[in-house]
């Protein structure tokens, strides 16, 4: 897990009633902090996590505007969340939300597992998590050398044999880190093409580490302490066959963070939140922005500009209340 050096999460005044509290700090929630903030708003920034949010946790963004070179990812959050503190947001780490309720006042109270916040308006920044497979020894070895992140761990994979299931983006951008460490890099791919970005497969997967099955999925992860294989099935024709790997990194699409929103506001049939064009949610004082958002794209860019366009939507909202 990567934390930011953002000088510490810092301690929420729960007895206060805050302009705005924005669920999860990546880019979207950081981006709506930003706005905020700067806006005069009173501001509390709650990640159940440490800041950053996934993008903290991709080795090299190269399409975000401004950085020509590309730029660590965890770096660009740090940015984000340095920028959101000066204009005095406040940013409390390690604190999931587990429920969202509106008072008989009509102020918004936010329960974590370490106190109850309250605000008049609330961005649900929440972001997505990596979706599991759901097959044998994934569970089992999670730690073990399962992962959902090269960022984190493709060090501890110097000189060994690693497997990705998923040639999406994700499976291929992080790829690209794992190519600086290990011996050899196998793709595991359920379809029959990559749907990842010409310029990521150009440069991944015809690298002379990398080995790519097509039309297969992956069955089982086997292993003993650790993981020492992974068996995978030829869609076509039904035959197995076994990957010797110590590591195994999953890219198979992602889940939203929604739970703790069932049944207050609306949500798709995958769980994610409905929103209009400007972030409104059908709870008036609640807005969404970034990849929590239901047909949205998982991109820096499009949360920054979600995130944008709640923090405006969060004024005139208080402004119309004034």
């Amino acid at each position: 897990m990567f934390q930011l050096n953002i000088g510490g999460s810092e301690a929420a005044d729960t007895s206060k009633i805050y302009d705005l509290v924005v669920v999860g700090a990546g880019a979207a929630g950081l981006t709506t902090a930003i706005y905020a903030s700067r806006d005069g708003w009173d501001t509390l920034v709650l990640e159940r996590e440490a800041a950053g949010g996934l993008a903290a946790t991709t080795h090299l963004i190269e399409n975000y505007p401004g950085f020509p070179e590309g730029i660590d990812g965890s770096k660009l959050m740090e940015r984000f969340a340095e920028q959101a503190k000066r204009f005095g947001a406040q940013i409390v780490e390690f604190e999931e939300v587990e429920r969202l309720q509106r008072n008989a006042e009509g102020i918004f109270e936010i329960e974590t597992t370490g106190a109850t916040y309250k605000g008049r308006t609330v961005v649900l920044a929440t972001g997505s998590r990596p979706k599991h497979l759901g097959i044998p020894g994934e569970e089992a070895f999670a730690n073990k050398g399962v992962s959902y992140c090269a960022t984190c761990d493709g060090p501890l994979y110097k000189d060994q044999d690693v497997v990705v299931i998923g040639c999406g983006n994700s499976g291929l951008q992080e790829a690209q880190i794992l190519l600086e460490y290990a011996k050899s890099v196998t793709f595991v791919e359920f379809l029959s093409y990559s749907i990842a970005e010409k310029v990521l497969r150009d440069r991944v997967m015809n690298h002379p580490k990398v080995t790519c099955y097509f039309s297969h999925m992956a069955v089982e992860i086997k292993g003993d302490d650790f993981v020492t294989g992974v068996v995978i099935k030829d869609r076509e024709s039904g035959e197995t066959k076994e990957i010797p790997a110590k590591g195994v990194f999953i890219y198979v699409g992602y889940q939203p963070y929604t739970d703790f929103v069932k049944g207050f506001v609306e949500l798709d049939q995958r769980g994610y939140i409905v929103t209009d064009e400007r972030m409104h949610t059908n709870v008036p004082g609640v807005f969404a922005a970034g990849d929590v958002r239901s047909n949205n794209l998982a991109q820096v860019a499009v949360a920054v500009g979600d995130g944008a366009k709640a923090a405006i939507a969060v004024r005139e909202y208080l402004q119309a209340k004034a």
